[in-house]
C-alpha cells in the first residue's frame, strides 16, 4: 500500500474512539488521536454510566496487565436501581437491589467522564498512540476515487490507511463526507445535567447505600412536564450527577423549555431532598441519539469507519440507559477490522465489511434490532408521560389515605381509577409496550 503519516488516525477521543487507538496500538499500529476538546473529555458531559462488560473483554484481551480494574477511575459500582414515576405533586419509586448487579461481568460504575476520557487517552499514550487536542477536523481527504486517505486539520492534511470517525452524536463529518443522513427531530433528543457537591457519607445515608456502592435513577412523567423524555440521576463518589432529556421534536412544540422543566424538576418534592444544602459545580447539555436500530447511518466506508455515538448507537429503553458499552464494542471491533485489512494490504469497504460483520453477530446490533420498534412505541406512549403518572398517584391514595371516613373494599376503590383511563384502552397500550420491550 502507498506510503501514509500514520497507519490508523481516529477523529474523537471519547470511549469509543479512545478504545479503537488503544487496541490499534496494542496490535503494533501507528496512531494518531485527533480530539477537538482543549482534552479528552473536556467537550462530553459530565456523568454518565458504563455498564462494564464490555471495557472488561478489551482489557482481557490486549491490557497485559498494564490496566488496574480497581485503577480505573469509575466513581461507583451501581448496586441500587430506581425508577421513579411522578406527577406535579407525587412520585412512586421502585427501588431494587441484588448482589447480581454487582457480580463482575454484570457490574456496571457511575463515571466522570472529564476524568473517565483523560484516563483513556493516557491509557492510549503508554501504548503508543500520539494524540493532538484542540484542533478540529474540518473535512476528510480523499483520493481521485474517492476513497478516505486522511484529514483535514486547519491548514495540515494528515493522512492514514484508515480513519476511524468517532467524533461523536452530532457527526458533521459522516454527514457531509459520508453520506450520513441528517437525524430527523424525533430521532434526538437534548440532554441537560447539573452535578451537585455533596459528601460521600450524606450520598450513602440518602440513598441507603453501603459504603462505597452507588445508585442509579430513572425518572418519567412531570419530570418533562409531559413531554416524550425522563429523567435521571447517578450517584458519584462526592457528588451527584442529576438531568433530563426530552426529544427535539415534542420540545419543539411544548409550551416548556427543558431549562424551565430542570428548574421544575430540582424543585420536585421527590428531588429537592436528595441535592438539599448541595452545590452545584457544573451544568452542561448534550445531544442524545433517540431512533434506535433504524437510524444507523452507513458504518464503512473506502478508508474509513464510523464509531461508537457517531454511529448511533445508543439505546434507551425507559428503565435502562446505554450508549457508553455500545461505543467501547464498536471501537474494539473497529480496530480489530482496520488492522486485519491493513496487514492484508487492503483497506477499501468490502475488506472493512468485517468491522459491521462483527457488529451484527453481537449484543450491539441485536439489542439494537431486539428493541427496533421501541423509539416508535414511546413516541405514541403520551399518556405514559402525563396521565399514568396520575393514575399510579390516585391508586396508591387510595390504598394508603386513612381520613376517618368509612372505606370501601379495595377493589372498590381501585376500579374508578382505572376505569377513567380506560380498560380496555389501558390493556391494548400495555400489550403494545410489551411486545416493543
Amino acid at each position: 500500500m502507498e506510503e501514509r503519516d500514520f497507519d490508523i488516525i481516529v477523529v474523537g477521543c471519547g470511549c469509543a474512539g479512545a478504545i479503537a487507538a488503544y487496541v490499534a496500538a496494542k496490535q503494533g499500529k501507528s496512531v494518531l488521536i485527533v480530539e477537538r476538546g482543549e482534552s479528552a473529555g473536556s467537550k462530553n458531559m459530565t456523568g454518565g454510566r458504563i455498564y462494564a462488560h464490555s471495557l472488561r473483554k478489551v482489557f482481557d484481551k490486549y491490557a497485559d496487565g498494564d490496566v488496574e480494574w480497581d485503577n480505573i477511575p469509575f466513581e461507583r459500582k451501581i448496586t441500587h436501581e430506581r425508577i421513579a414515576l411522578m406527577d406535579p405533586t407525587s412520585n412512586m419509586t421502585i427501588d431494587f437491589t441484588s448482589k447480581e448487579l454487582g457480580e463482575a461481568g454484570s457490574d456496571s460504575y457511575s463515571v466522570l467522564r472529564a476524568p473517565f476520557d483523560a484516563w483513556l487517552a493516557q491509557l492510549c499514550e503508554q501504548a503508543g498512540c500520539e494524540i493532538i487536542a484542540g484542533i478540529g477536523v474540518e473535512d476528510l481527504v480523499k483520493d481521485d476515487a474517492g476513497a478516505v486517505i486522511g484529514i483535514k486539520a486547519s491548514d495540515d492534511e494528515i493522512t492514514a490507511q484508515v480513519v476511524i470517525l468517532a467524533e461523536g452524536v452530532n457527526s458533521l463529518l459522516a454527514e457531509r463526507c459520508l453520506g450520513a443522513p441528517r437525524p430527523k427531530r424525533n430521532e434526538m433528543a437534548v440532554g441537560i445535567k447539573e452535578v451537585f457537591e455533596l459528601s460521600p457519607r450524606v450520598i450513602e445515608d440518602r440513598f441507603l447505600l453501603p459504603e462505597g456502592e452507588g445508585a442509579a435513577m430513572l425518572f418519567v412523567g412531570d419530570c418533562t412536564h409531559g413531554t416524550v423524555g425522563g429523567g435521571f440521576l447517578y450517584t458519584n463518589k462526592d457528588s451527584i450527577s442529576l438531568g433530563l432529556v426530552a426529544t427535539i421534536e415534542e420540545l419543539s412544540t411544548s409550551n416548556t423549555t427543558i431549562y424551565q422543566a430542570m428548574d421544575d424538576f430540582k424543585r420536585h418534592p421527590a428531588v429537592a431532598p436528595i441535592i438539599r444544602d448541595a452545590t452545584m459545580t457544573e451544568h452542561s447539555g448534550h445531544m442524545v441519539s433517540e431512533g434506535g436500530y433504524d437510524m444507523i447511518p452507513p458504518l464503512v466506508h473506502d478508508g474509513c469507519l464510523v464509531v461508537g455515538d457517531a454511529a448511533m448507537l445508543c439505546m434507551n429503553l425507559g428503565y435502562q440507559v446505554r450508549g457508553m458499552d455500545l461505543a467501547v464494542a464498536s471501537g474494539q471491533f473497529a480496530a480489530e477490522a482496520a488492522c486485519a485489512a491493513i496487514d492484508e494490504g487492503n483497506v477499501s469497504a468490502s475488506a472493512l465489511i468485517p468491522y459491521r460483520t462483527m457488529l451484527e453477530n453481537s449484543f450491539v446490533v441485536k439489542d439494537l434490532k431486539t428493541f427496533r420498534a421501541w423509539p416508535q412505541t414511546m413516541e405514541k406512549w403520551d399518556r405514559m408521560f402525563t396521565e399514568y403518572p396520575t393514575m399510579v398517584a390516585d391508586v396508591f391514595n387510595a390504598l394508603f389515605v386513612v381520613d376517618g371516613m368509612p372505606q370501601q373494599h379495595l377493589v372498590k376503590r381501585l376500579l374508578p381509577v382505572v376505569k377513567q383511563r380506560g380498560l380496555l384502552s389501558l390493556a391494548k397500550e400495555v400489550r403494545g409496550v410489551l411486545k416493543a420491550l
